[in-house]
């Protein structure tokens, strides 16, 4: 022990005070039964209520004396009976007792199920609760008052009152689980009237007006940006109200003026015109067409096709790995797709690039090449084969067996045709450049065909944003003029008699129905020997039997529509037919063909069905230059392939040359 108190000042004694005496005793008094007994509670696990902290131990007791000098005699008597229970209970400062985390008992305790400092008898202990305060005593002891709820503010007192047994616990778990499912659906009902407050009229009655606000005043802010966050929020405001017109339309506005302003607002906010913009919105629901012209506004991923020519794709993925490239399958749909995430290099300069391991090629363009399906030792022709992706693909299924005619008008582009089919290795390749609507003039007889035609783009926006204003109504009619022609020359080149094939596969980048269906249809008219069979393709949205008034034929559900919005792909359009019969006479042979009652394939008809093979001609006139011919350098390889020919036979060429002169002479 420290020096007492005693020893710090000099003078005369302080007036007397009893927390002082009660504080001796407390130090001095010898260990009670009492105090034996909480021993053993602490040996056994329970642990008496801690008393409280000295702050409030010193308020109460000065509370105490005072009405110990003034207050009545009894209840100093009751004070005075329970003090020295009290006090020989608590502990020693000197070794304060750490605080254990309550058991059950304790929490019983806590929750008034009995005094923990030994008090026993009811009676003392309702006596310390209701008359305490009004007694001499200096010691009170805060845990031992009248228990309140100390848990939440929100919680019933009786609820923290209640004894916690074993007998009533599952009552208690289960009025706690009851709670809580009520405040888990107050918390529901909240959600659901925060969800219907934009259902109210005061919200829905300005989608048009601020639209037509907005129209007022664009005359005098014609020079200024538009307000890109306005257009949007009222994109998708117009939307939600197309979404369930019923409810939320404005009354007295019609269908077509949400429909007008949202065409409006689209042309404004993504940059579309308004012919191509009504066109491509009136393939999908409103929420669907919204989508899609958001997901025009990003990028594809990047994809890469391997060559299985020259190497596995586990190989090709592993050494680009190992440049830093992260990569993924392209899906559970192709077999040599890879996904590209991040490189570090560029990937139409690696070693694996140069070496022909791989292509860089779009994914959708996968989908025309694997519904074809060519097989080993087939004739196949692709009518548009630059740049050279699809016929390098099918060179890949077929193993470099058969014979692949790749023919692409375009010289210019035919360059490239062929530089990646050296690259990656196709050695049953023959690259031609002719007007694909001349076949089968040139030549027939074709297994497969696969015919990914010219098309407007619109399945490829992200890549090229200037279809978006480029394509007008003039261009949605020479197009399927176009594609109709190559289609029905096409049908015309396949021998419908092969025991392998006979088929025909028709492809565009577009999502337009006057480019797929709509070709579709006319070749099944033009052409009854040919019908609609499904693709074989795993994903894919069916294409339409009904559009606008306009009815198709019901297989046509067999073709597959891919659109960037549903599956992160180009749009696309697939389609595949098979010939089962001859070609009407004089189809595909022109004019010669028709007066020598020239057949195709054996078949006999009156040679009233044909290609119609004219071009239109724009408007200027002008001479159709598409794939024209240069018969100056014709005419040096036909003589010499006569020359050959002769010489198999063993003729001298040049024999031939001194007796045609010599009969001329004479």
């Amino acid at each position: 022990m420290g020096v007492g108190r005693r020893m710090k000042k000099q003078g005369p004694p302080e007036p007397l005070d009893e927390s002082r005496i009660t504080t001796l005793k407390k130090r001095k008094a010898p260990i009670t039964e009492d105090s034996a007994q909480n021993k053993k509670r602490r040996a056994s696990g329970d642990k008496p209520q801690p008393v409280t902290s000295k702050k409030t131990s010193n308020a109460v007791p000065s509370a105490g004396l005072k009405n110990g000098k003034n207050g009545n005699s009894t209840n100093g008597t009751t004070s005075q009976a329970n003090r020295g229970t009290k006090l020989s209970s608590l502990p020693k400062p000197q070794k304060p007792i750490p605080q254990v985390e309550s058991s059950d008992d304790d929490a019983a305790d806590l929750l008034g199920g009995g005094s923990s400092l030994g008090a026993s008898d009811d009676e003392d202990l309702n006596g310390l609760q209701d008359n305490f305060l009004d007694s001499g005593s200096s010691v009170y002891d805060s845990d031992q008052g009248e228990r309140k709820a100390m848990f939440s503010e929100d919680e019933d007192e009786s609820d923290a009152e209640e004894k916690l047994t074993a007998a009533n616990i599952e009552g208690l778990s289960r009025r706690l689980d009851v709670t809580q499912q009520e405040e888990a659906a107050e918390a529901q009902l909240e959600l659901e009237e925060a969800a219907l407050q934009t259902n109210i009229d005061g919200d829905r009655s300005r989608v048009l007006q601020d639209a037509e606000d907005d129209e007022e005043g664009a005359t005098t802010a014609s020079r200024l940006a538009p307000d890109l966050q306005l257009l949007r929020t009222r994109i998708t405001d117009t939307v939600r109200v197309l979404d369930d017109f019923s409810k939320l339309a404005e009354e007295g506005r019609s269908r077509a003026d949400y429909t007008s302003h949202l065409l409006k607002d689209i042309c404004s906010y993504y940059g579309y015109s308004e012919y191509l913009a009504t066109k491509l919105f009136n393939l999908f629901p409103p929420r669907e067409a919204f989508a899609f012209f958001e997901a025009n506004e990003s990028p594809r991923p990047l994809t890469i096709r391997t060559n299985t020519l020259k190497t596995h794709r586990r190989d090709l993925a592993q050494a680009l790995i190992n440049r830093g490239v992260t990569l993924e399958p392209v899906g559970k749909w192709s077999k040599v797709g890879l996904q590209i995430f991040e490189s570090q290099v560029p990937l139409g300069a690696t070693p694996e690039y140069l070496a022909g391991h791989y292509m860089l090629q779009a994914a959708s363009s996968f989908l025309s090449v694997m519904a074809l399906a060519p097989q080993p030792h087939e004739r196949v022709l692709d009518m548009a084969a630059a740049p050279g992706g699809k016929t390098t693909y099918m060179a890949a299924l077929m193993k470099n067996t058969g014979c692949i005619f790749a023919n692409d008008s375009n010289k210019a582009r035919a360059k490239a045709l062929i530089g990646n089919i050296h690259r990656l290795g196709a050695k049953n390749t023959i690259v031609c450049n002719h007007n694909a609507r001349e076949f089968p003039k040139v030549i027939g007889g074709f297994d497969r065909i696969l015919l990914d035609a010219p098309c407007s783009g619109t399945g490829v926006i992200a890549k090229d944003p200037s279809v978006k204003t480029n394509k007008t109504e003039k261009d949605f009619m020479l197009l399927p003029h176009l594609q109709k022609q190559l289609l029905l020359a096409a049908i015309d080149s396949v021998d419908h008699a092969s025991k392998t094939g006979g088929y025909i596969v028709y492809s565009t980048c577009s999502v337009t129905v006057e480019e797929n269906e709509q070709v579709v249809q006319y070749a099944l008219q033009k052409r009854p020997n040919v019908k609609l069979v499904e693709t074989g393709l795993a994903f894919g949205v069916e294409g339409f039997v009904n559009y606008m008034g306009k009815t198709f034929d019901r297989d046509m559900k067999m073709t597959r529509r891919y659109y960037p919005h549903k599956y992160n792909v180009d749009g696309f359009f697939v389609s595949k037919l098979r010939k089962i019969g001859p070609s009407p006479g004089g189809a595909g042979v022109g004019a010669e063909g028709k007066e020598k009652g020239g057949m195709i394939n054996g078949g006999k008809g009156d040679g009233e069905v044909g290609v119609d093979d004219k071009a239109i001609i724009e408007d200027g006139g002008g001479e159709d230059t598409f794939g024209g011919w240069d018969e100056q350098e014709d005419e040096v390889y036909i003589e010499q392939a006569k020359r050959r020919r002769l010489k198999k036979k063993g003729i001298n060429p040049k024999a031939g040359r001194k007796s045609a002169k010599a009969d001329a002479g004479e």
